[in-house]
C-alpha cells in the first residue's frame, strides 16, 4: 500500500496559491484514476484507489502546512505504512516553475510541511518536488508562496498536473526516473521536422522547389 500526500493549506483563500500545488497534483491523480471521493479522516481528506496493481491512499492534511506531520502520522499509524511507502507532493522554491524532481530521503530544505513530516515519521519517505521558482530575496518568499499562480503560470500548471497524473503509475511502481521522463515528454514533446525529413527523402535541399536543379538560375 502507498500513502500519497499532497501538501497545502485548507480553505478557498489558499486554493490557487503556489504553496498549494501539492494539493493540486493529488487532486488530479484522484480525478484521473477514478479514486473514491475524499472523506474526512485523520485531520485531513482521504481518497482510495488502485494504480499499477497497488492500493493507493491519497491524503491531504487539513492542519495547515506547519502541522502536516501530525495528520500524516495518524494515517501512517492507522494503515501501518512504512515511511518508505509514503510519497509527498510539495512546492519547491529551488526549482524553476514547471520542473519536477523525485527525491527519496534527505533534508527538508526549510519547507515547513516537510519539516513537520520529518519530525513525525522520519525523513525516509519520497517526495515529488514541484518547481514554483524563487522570488529572488528571502524576504519575498512568504509573499511568493502564499500568492496565487498568475494567469501565465496557470497554463503550465494545468498541463503539469495532467502530466503528473498520467505518469503517476510509473511512480507508484517505483520507477522514479521513468516517471520524471514521461512527465517531461508530455510537457515538451519532441518536435518532428517533417519538411526536412521530406527533403532528405527526395534529395531536395531546403529552399529548392521540387524538380529544380541545384544551382539553376531562376527568375523568382
Amino acid at each position: 500500500m502507498l500513502l500519497v500526500v499532497g501538501l497545502g493549506n485548507p480553505g478557498s483563500d489558499y486554493a490557487r496559491n503556489r504553496h498549494n500545488v501539492g494539493f493540486m497534483a493529488v487532486d488530479e491523480i484522484v480525478h484521473r484514476h477514478r479514486f473514491s471521493r475524499f472523506r474526512t479522516k485523520f485531520h485531513g481528506k482521504l481518497a482510495e484507489g488502485e494504480v499499477a496493481g497497488r492500493k493507493v491512499m491519497v491524503f491531504k492534511p487539513m492542519t495547515y502546512m506547519n502541522r502536516s506531520g501530525d495528520a500524516v502520522l495518524g494515517a501512517v499509524r492507522f494503515f501501518k505504512i512504512a515511511p518508505e511507502n509514503v510519497i509527498v507532493f510539495h512546492d519547491e522554491l529551488d526549482l524553476a516553475g514547471g520542473k519536477i524532481r523525485v527525491k527519496r530521503g534527505g533534508g527538508h530544505a526549510g519547507h515547513n510541511g516537510l519539516r513537520s513530516i520529518h519530525s513525525r515519521i522520519t525523513p525516509k519517505y519520497a517526495r515529488v518536488r514541484i518547481g514554483i521558482g524563487h522570488p529572488g530575496g528571502k524576504e519575498r518568499v512568504v509573499g511568493h508562496v502564499l500568492k496565487d499562480f498568475s494567469k501565465t503560470e496557470g497554463k503550465w500548471v494545468s498541463k503539469l498536473m495532467e502530466a503528473i497524473a498520467e505518469a503517476f503509475p510509473l511512480l507508484a511502481d517505483g520507477d522514479d526516473a521513468g516517471f520524471m521522463t514521461k512527465v517531461s515528454l508530455i510537457i515538451n514533446p519532441p518536435v518532428h521536422k517533417k519538411r526536412e525529413e521530406a527533403a532528405e527523402e527526395t534529395d531536395e535541399k531546403p529552399g529548392e522547389k521540387p524538380g529544380e536543379k541545384p544551382g539553376e538560375n531562376r527568375k523568382t
